[in-house]
């Protein structure tokens, strides 16, 4: 289907295989270039303590699952199970690992996978004086908890990892980029792609001529300011979705701007 086809994959290192897998198995060639590493941050007791805690909250929110498995490590593989709080998850994913993590999911959105689709759900509407730990990673987005505040809600954060930019050798990507070798960018995150423009530098012009597949409008809203004029939104942020946007995209099944 991809036919040699040469994807480059900037998911974290930890979190490439799986897209990387599908895009070999699939005739194409995954070019590993990592534009984000994901660390846990050095706060292992005030996550414990916050953690031993959970009874002091109505709801709590995972973002991520890296959110799930972040707090899991730093809490020595646990996280409490209390009948009085309600776990949530911003999507799929989450959900699943905190399946895996063995905390019951009481509210994840039947459709998308975003902060915008939880505060859609009809049980976070009313929620005035109700307490919200959300776990997230540093410096992520304030809509939930800003939207949840002009609710009536209280909302305190407990941010167990954190993303930097990772210390690899970008010559091959560059080399690649001279020889106009590289045929789709995927990308993630808003981070992800900000990252990947800073570590290739005087190169972002012939970056920008690349197709590009994101998993959400508000990435491709993001890469359009940068430069990017063919962009495409895959159907959801799982790796099936990815690598049919980048068939789609290889097959010449989307009309790109002039």
């Amino acid at each position: 289907m991809l036919n040699g086809i040469r994807v480059l994959v900037t998911r974290p290192e930890h979190q490439a295989e799986s897209l990387s897998r599908l895009i070999e198995q699939s005739g194409g060639i995954s070019v590993r270039f990592p534009t984000l590493d994901i660390v846990p941050r050095d706060a292992a007791e005030e996550i414990k303590n916050t953690l031993a805690n959970l009874d002091s909250f109505h709801w709590v929110i995972f973002i991520s699952a890296n959110a799930v498995n972040f707090a899991l490590k730093a809490n020595s593989g646990k996280i409490p199970r209390t009948k009085f709080v309600r776990f949530a998850a911003v999507g799929q994913s989450t959900a699943q690992a905190m399946k895996m993590a063995g905390l019951p999911v009481d509210l994840v959105p039947e459709n998308g996978y975003n902060s915008e689709a939880l505060l859609a759900m009809p049980q976070l509407q009313q929620v005035e004086k109700q307490r919200f730990l959300i776990v997230r990673g540093e410096g992520g987005r304030e809509q939930l908890a800003t939207t949840l505040r002009s609710r009536g809600a209280e909302v305190n954060y407990l941010e167990v990892y954190k993303r930097i930019i990772p210390h690899i050798d970008s010559s091959p990507i560059v080399e690649l980029l001279a020889q106009h070798s590289l045929d789709v960018i995927t990308v993630t995150s808003a981070e992800a792609l900000q990252n990947l423009n800073l570590m290739l530098g005087e190169n972002n012009k012939l970056l920008s001529l690349i197709p590009l597949v994101v998993v959400s409008d508000r990435i491709r809203c993001i890469a359009a300011d940068m430069g990017f004029n063919r962009i495409t939104v895959t159907d959801s942020p799982i790796d099936t979705a990815i690598l049919e946007t980048v068939i789609k995209v290889c097959d010449r099944g989307i009309e790109w701007p002039n």
